[in-house]
């Protein structure tokens, strides 16, 4: 049996209005992978805040080692030999690998005025030999690929001769080839003695990857239970403590054949003669791998990217779309999958943010109509279950898949017709991501045109009518829902059209 490295026990932490965690615990072995799940708002990130120093617990205990610590700040957590790789990786793109990893403890000379560039090079060398990873230390971090910035997150992380390593994520943005590279690091440091709490809402990765699982619910200890002796069924279970939303029937192809959009031989500096149709009330899923395209053809269609070639057509009449506002006007949103960069204000509130992309139409000269204003956000939270105190509460501080409900309350107010999903449940817990799927489901019901681009084929193939694959840059294969498979869909989008 493992000898424990680290128990939480007891711990309460409240916010103004809110209280984020009530008597938590959790435990942690050397040489152990403790996946850490529950819905967005369970209360994960603030326990593992507290843990690594970012804020005080208000009631609890931690004991490290069999000593009790409470770290003061993030550095004090560090020295102690604990640390996180938060999902948005906190790296400095100009600077190089070995200077991210030992920056502010690097090696000087002359008044401490000098690098010893040198020597800090070699310290990175050999901490790579250790972790068994293939990292040129005076490459920048802009130079990398995420994956191997993650690398370099883990190496930092492991610099200070962690103990306890939290990975919140860290799989959110990573190829499978990239993913495999991952848990073989994981590995080697569980066999090194290294406890790590492991944040993912991918059941499927969780079987591969963690030892134990310990389930949160609203800020409160569930369960924890063996990995290896349970079913994820159980598991999402314990996270949501409510039934899922499950579309039972098969999926079949829209018999509506309205065309909403049509896009001709659209052509730019990332994809070549893109054509298809989309039809009223369907779902039409894209899929391929990373960099094959999808996201460059929304941004295309949407304005946000120059065409050199092609056309559109929105309900039979061709438009020309040269920038989003153009796109807006004529009926289309779009929903980015970086919904922080590109779909929401997140220092302002939830009204705001619904309101803002049909604000002339509450203008009464030069003064906004607030009460029709809030009448229609607090309409359109309550219709999309927006769980949130008040339509005034700051955006920033609601969970991912609220989050992603007021950018779709958003267009629904600007009576978009068409709407385009990046990626609509990344970084979304299973009870969020049921909710937009019922979503999706009931807007095409009503007639909406949705184009869903997704990277999980299971999503793609529960949610679509019909599916295009696309492969580096080009359209190679569409299939119906009711012949559409993951083997079919991979087929494709491994294959290069010539």
């Amino acid at each position: 049996m493992k000898k424990q490295l680290l128990q939480m026990k007891g711990v309460s932490k409240s916010f103004p209005g809110v209280k984020a965690l009530t008597d938590v615990q959790l435990t942690l072995n050397y040489g152990e992978v403790l996946a850490l799940v529950g819905e967005n708002g369970a209360g994960k990130s603030t326990l593992m805040k507290i843990l690594t120093g970012i804020y005080k617990e208000d009631e609890g205990e931690i004991k490290y080692e069999g000593n009790r610590i409470s770290p003061e700040n993030t550095k004090e957590a560090q020295e102690l030999g604990i640390s996180i790789i938060h999902q948005e990786l906190n790296l400095m793109r100009d600077l190089t690998v070995a200077q991210n990893i030992f920056i502010g403890r690097e090696p000087r000379v002359g008044f401490n005025f000098f690098l010893k560039e040198k020597e800090l090079n070699d310290k990175a060398v050999k901490l790579f030999k250790q972790l068994n990873i293939e990292l040129d230390p005076e490459t920048k971090i802009a130079d990398l690929t995420v994956a191997k910035q993650q690398m370099v997150e883990i190496a930092k992380a492991l610099s200070f001769n962690a103990k306890i390593l939290v990975m919140d994520e860290p799989t959110a943005a990573l190829t499978e080839t990239e993913i495999e590279m991952l848990f073989a690091i994981i590995n080697r440091l569980r066999k090194d003695g290294v406890g790590i709490i492991y944040i993912s809402h991918r059941m499927e990765e969780l079987k591969l990857i963690s030892d134990r699982i310990t389930v949160l619910r609203d800020g409160q200890y569930i369960d924890t239970l063996v990995t290896k002796d349970t079913e994820m069924s159980k598991v999402i279970s314990l996270m949501v403590g409510r039934e899922l939303y499950v579309e039972s029937k098969q999926r079949v192809e829209n018999k509506v054949q309205v065309n909403r959009l049509e896009v001709k031989n659209l052509t730019n500096n990332h994809v070549q003669d893109i054509s298809f149709e989309l039809k009223k009330g369907e779902i039409l899923g894209f899929a391929g791998l990373v960099g094959a395209g999808r996201t460059e053809v929304a941004r295309a269609v949407f304005g946000a990217d120059p065409i050199r070639d092609g056309e559109v057509f929105i309900n039979g009449k061709k438009v020309t779309i040269k920038q989003p506002s153009d796109a807006v006007q004529a009926g289309i949103g779009y929903l980015s999958e970086d919904r922080k960069q590109f779909g929401l204000m997140v220092n302002m509130n939830v009204n705001d943010n619904i309101m803002i992309s049909s604000l002339k139409n509450y203008l009464s000269g030069l003064f906004v109509k607030d009460s029709e204003f809030r009448k229609v956000s607090e309409e359109y939270k309550n219709k999309l279950d927006i769980r949130t105190p008040s339509i005034f509460q700051r955006v920033n501080n609601l969970s991912g898949g609220n989050q992603q409900k007021v950018v779709i309350a958003k267009w629904l107010v600007r009576d978009s017709d068409i709407l385009i999903f990046d990626e609509p449940t990344r970084g979304i817990d299973v009870g969020a991501k049921g909710e937009i799927y019922e979503l999706l489901d009931q807007l095409a019901a009503q007639g909406k045109s949705i184009i869903m681009i997704s990277s999980e084929l299971p999503e793609i193939l529960r949610m679509s009518h019909r599916v295009i694959v696309m492969c580096e840059g080009r359209i190679t294969g569409q299939l119906s829902g009711e012949e559409a498979t993951q083997e079919k869909i991979m087929d494709f989008a491994t294959q290069v059209s010539v």
